[in-house]
């Protein structure tokens, strides 16, 4: 998922920094005490896991676990994930600094979305099953976005940017099945853990249809004595 210095143009480049440091100050504001111990570790996670990697183009195969960082954190997965990548880069040499900006954009933003995604509209999943769509939907989204900025950044690397997505399919499953399988553990072993992603099934009914509804209740009543 990584993209190494030297390959992408100004632009995209650009627009990954500025994006980047926008979200990320979204994150910091919006993170919570209780979520910084559970940041840290997921934190690690990524920073591990994304080190074992495959060189595949420009670019590498390897886990990263963004889809159940932005489920368990939401818009702190930028700077969680900001961070491992900036130790990769300095330690490593894994990625490099000049592409900060774009790696974390393309890597933090799907697991954003797919948290929220999964948050309001498969709730009713069992654990498992939003963990699999977490981990699934990020890195397919994640694998999309870096054949983009690929493409958008020359002509000439469209045929590396469809390898892209087709090598990483078999990640996206793999990452599915593990992500399930832990998230379905801390829903046994720690269920506080997943107190962001508990929404209960019956919502309460908006404010305007309540007061609305209350009038025409009252009139039934009446007629009914």
């Amino acid at each position: 998922m990584h993209i190494a210095e030297g390959v992408l143009s100004i632009p995209v480049l650009g627009v990954g920094i500025v994006a980047t440091v926008a979200a990320t100050a979204i994150g910091l504001k919006k993170i919570e005490d209780r979520q910084i111990p559970q940041a840290g570790v997921l934190s690690a996670c990524f920073f591990v896991a994304s080190l074992i990697h495959l060189p595949l183009g420009f670019t590498s195969v390897h886990l990263i676990f963004n889809g159940l960082i932005g489920l368990l954190l939401g818009w702190a997965a930028f700077p969680v994930i900001l961070i491992a990548l900036i130790l990769q880069a300095l330690f490593f040499g894994f990625g490099g600094i000049v592409v900060l900006g774009i790696n974390c954009l393309n890597i933090a933003l799907p697991a954003v979305l797919v948290g929220y995604l999964i948050r309001h509209l498969a709730y009713a999943l069992p654990d498992w099953g939003k963990g699999f769509t977490a981990g699934f939907l990020a890195v397919f989204l994640t694998s999309l976005m870096v054949s983009l900025t690929l493409a958008f950044s020359s002509e000439g690397f469209v045929a590396s940017a469809k390898l892209v997505v087709l090598g990483h399919l078999p990640v996206a499953l793999i990452e599915g099945v593990v992500s399930g399988f832990a998230l379905a553990l801390m829903g046994k072993v720690r269920p506080g853990l997943l107190q962001p992603i508990s929404i209960a099934r019956a919502r309460p009914l908006p404010q305007e249809f309540c007061s609305e509804l209350a009038p025409a209740q009252a009139a039934k009543g009446t007629a009914n004595v």
